[in-house]
């Protein structure tokens, strides 16, 4: 996309499959900055990087507020610190990360565990008493 090439505010949301209201709240806790012509925004390739980032983290699982602190920093420090801190930041997440697989395979070892206690009652129910 070149530099000088905006996409509309419609097409920043097909772009992204994003509601507008998500497109609108971004702007508001300033993790996106759209060039205004009156009522109309436009984004131009530095906005669109910056959604591929935060849609790219909310996936990892950052917070909004994770991603927008990161962001400040390469505006303020540069690429060097912004990088020593998303390290930071993904350490952070892939110990979350790791812990909730941990609970989930745990769920899913207990549930399954019941599941088959109670199949295996089932079926040592005579025929006609499962009818009922």
């Amino acid at each position: 996309m070149p530099d000088s090439e905006l996409i509309s505010f419609k097409d920043m949301c097909a772009r992204f499959d994003v509601t507008p209201r998500t497109l609108r709240y971004y702007e508001y806790i300033e993790l996106l900055s759209p060039h205004r012509e009156g009522r109309s925004r436009f984004y131009g390739a530095r906005e669109v990087a910056r959604m591929k980032l935060i849609l790219r983290g909310r996936r990892f699982g950052f917070s909004l507020e994770d991603i927008r602190q990161w962001l400040l920093i390469y505006g303020e420090k540069g690429t060097q610190e912004q990088s020593r801190v998303w390290i930071r930041l993904a350490d952070r997440q892939l110990e979350v990360l790791a812990q909730q697989r941990d609970e989930l395979e745990t769920s899913i070892a207990d549930l399954r565990q019941l599941r088959d206690e109670i199949a295996q009652i089932l079926d040592r129910l005579p025929e006609d008493a499962q009818k009922k």
